[in-house]
């Protein structure tokens, strides 16, 4: 299955992407929809996120965003019975949706896992508390990856937080431990060219600064995505994935960040699923600029 949206007007978070798959009561995928499609600050009123008229480029695999916010998903997602997709507007005033979505009506193999992806938002991530990814996962399937909305409210450099991966009954330790943020996302050095960062998109990864029009925005934001297409982790009977935040304080110290944080993981599953937390209210999730 393959989808395609387009909007006009403001996106912000107001719109709710959920799917179900055969008689699911709960779905296995909700999230405000620009961020499903790895654009974590996409407001036109803010002036977040946007060129123009048109959301910032991605150029992967499984998410393509294109002029003029053409929204674009190529993730596999097979079922069985029925798929039922729904979008919510939560907003005040009305919104225009263009969408196609093309799929094939095929055998699936018994063993096959179902697609899943789940958002989180946290704001701000209290002091010296990890963000969390995506916990309460049981059953078996494979993380194919996540998209990350990074507001930081601190000077200096902030991504030297580990990603780690808890599978299958790790407690303390995880299975997988990363060696700083910008090294997940596939960069080096804070991805910093000339006194500035340098932005990405590829195939599997990749990393945006937003753009911030207005003179009043505060604090930096970067979007960034991590497909696990050709390095899924599989797990067998659970997962637990969180993300530090870490920068430098003076005198080379590690300085714990309180930023706001949001993201979308991928995955895929046996059924059935936990149910997701519940999504926080509409003025929650507000992208708001600094005064």
């Amino acid at each position: 299955m393959e989808n395609h949206c387009a909007l006009t007007g403001n996106i912000g978070r107001h719109l709710i992407l959920r799917i179900y798959w055969d008689d699911q009561e709960s779905p296995s995928v909700e999230a405000p929809l620009a961020d499903f499609f790895a654009s974590p600050w996409t407001d036109e009123d803010q002036g977040i996120n946007r060129i123009g008229k048109s959301c910032l480029p991605i150029d992967s695999v499984p998410v393509a965003v294109n002029p003029v916010c053409g929204f674009n998903c190529f993730w596999e997602m097979p079922f069985r019975k029925r798929a039922h997709m729904t979008v919510e507007n939560r907003a005040t005033q009305d919104k225009t949706l263009f969408f196609q979505i093309n799929y094939t009506l095929t055998e699936v193999p018994e063993d096959c896992a179902y697609f899943h992806a789940q958002f989180r938002r946290v704001n701000p991530v209290a002091y010296k508390e990890v963000f969390t990814i995506l916990d309460n996962i049981s059953g078996s399937g494979q993380f194919v990856g996540c998209s990350l909305g990074w507001g930081v409210n601190s000077n200096r450099w902030w991504g030297e937080g580990e990603i780690k991966f808890f599978i299958d009954g790790d407690k303390e330790f995880p299975t997988i431990c990363g060696t700083g943020t910008e090294d997940y996302f596939g960069g080096s050095y804070n991805w910093e060219v000339a006194g500035d960062y340098m932005a990405y998109t590829t195939a599997y990864l990749g990393m945006r600064p937003v753009p911030q029009l207005d003179m009043y925005h505060a604090q930096k934001r970067f979007q960034m995505y991590r497909w696990h297409i050709m390095d899924p982790v599989r797990f067998e009977k659970d997962l637990r994935v969180t993300i530090q935040l870490l920068g430098w304080q003076s005198e080379g110290r590690y300085l714990p960040l309180q930023d706001d944080m949001a993201s979308v993981a991928y995955w895929y599953q046996t059924e059935p699923h936990q149910p997701f937390p519940k999504l926080p209210p509409v003025d929650k999730l507000i992208i708001d600029k600094g005064k």
